[in-house]
């Protein structure tokens, strides 16, 4: 009997561990496909951005209540519409750049490439090494804090040289949060599919933006 239970220890956990990421990136496909209608109707309605306030309230309010109700159904709501808002912001960001330049679908085309490359290849590398990263959560939180603040001020204060700066910190932040976020699926630390595909989304999102906006300065025809 307790070779029985001591093999079936492993198996549960490897289960639990299956389950947890096949949730996880089941919801997370379907909220991707769910922000791209969102931004795709907000190009065809041609919705001016909400501004940054409005994005920040309603970014961070959704985001609280996803949180507070991720271990009931209403998360799965509150997901999508955090998702689906984030969608809307979006939707005005790629008209601009397709209004902007002459090669602005390409540089579209181009960050969402570069996106899914980085995603996959970095899911990978956690998913097949098993790495325990967990060591990064405290470096990544302080960096996404002063990213965040230095991004408002480059804004406030028409800085386009800060404003770049912000956008590789970002895609370095983010790349760490890939990795540091499927590391706790597979490792244990993350339990809450709903809380763990918010996490990759958001991280998926910044990543796209951070990522369009160099190609814009440094690949864009007027």
């Amino acid at each position: 009997m307790r070779l029985n239970t001591a093999v079936s220890r492993p198996e549960a956990s490897i289960l639990a561990t299956n389950k947890m990421l096949k949730n996880t990136y089941m919801l997370l496909s379907m909220t991707l496909l769910f922000s791209a209608l969102t931004a795709g109707l907000a190009m065809t309605l041609n919705l001016p951005h909400p501004g940054m306030i409005v994005s920040m309230i309603g970014y961070f309010g959704l985001l609280f209540l996803t949180t507070k109700f991720s271990n009931s159904s209403l998360g799965l709501v509150f997901v999508f519409a955090l998702t689906g808002f984030m969608g809307l912001t979006l939707g005005p960001i790629l008209s601009m750049y397709i209004n902007a330049f002459s090669n602005g679908h390409e540089l579209i085309l181009t960050a969402l490439g570069g996106t899914g490359v980085i995603f996959l290849g970095l899911s990978a590398y956690a998913l097949t090494t098993r790495k325990d990263f967990s060591f990064m959560g405290g470096f990544l939180m302080v960096g996404i804090l002063v990213a965040f603040l230095a991004g408002i001020g480059a804004v406030v204060f028409s800085m386009p040289a800060l404003s770049l700066a912000v956008s590789a910190m970002f895609i370095l932040l983010m790349s760490g949060m890939i990795l540091f976020q499927t590391s706790a699926i597979v490792n244990g630390g993350e339990s809450n599919y709903i809380l763990a595909t918010v996490s990759l989304y958001v991280s998926i999102y910044n990543l796209f933006l951070s990522l369009l906006q160099l190609l814009g300065v440094f690949g864009g025809n007027d």
